[in-house]
């Protein structure tokens, strides 16, 4: 597994990761902060800023508590969050939703890529 070794802010909600692979990858961060626990990050530049590496989990996390998965962003995947268990048709008035069975088992639909703000 790669996990995220080394973070530098750049502009914006840019960053710069370092990999345990050795690869560095800017990352434009604003698709994925999304949700409350990333509202703060959102509107206070600053905060957003002082993200920093959690060495145990390998990613990046910031002071509030929010943090992304270091392979959604190694792979430029779909945060697992923004993938709903499907329950009845609750989720069929979702523009673009296509059903899809995860790696669980589980069936669920996922959202399109990038996810529609509220």
């Amino acid at each position: 597994m790669v996990r995220i070794t080394s973070v530098e802010p750049l502009e914006g909600f840019c960053v710069r990761l370092t990999f345990t692979d050795g690869s560095v990858k800017n990352v434009d961060l604003s698709p994925y902060l999304n949700g409350t626990v990333f509202k703060p990050l959102r509107e206070n530049l600053e905060l957003f800023r002082r993200v920093q590496i959690d060495e145990e989990l390998g990613t990046i996390v910031w002071e509030n508590g929010a943090d992304i998965c270091p392979d959604v962003l190694y792979h430029g995947r779909t945060p697992e969050a923004w993938t709903f268990r499907a329950m009845g048709d609750c989720c069929s008035d979702r523009a673009g939703a296509e059903p899809v069975l995860h790696s669980s088992g589980k069936k669920g639909v996922e959202l399109p890529w990038p996810p529609i703000s509220n």
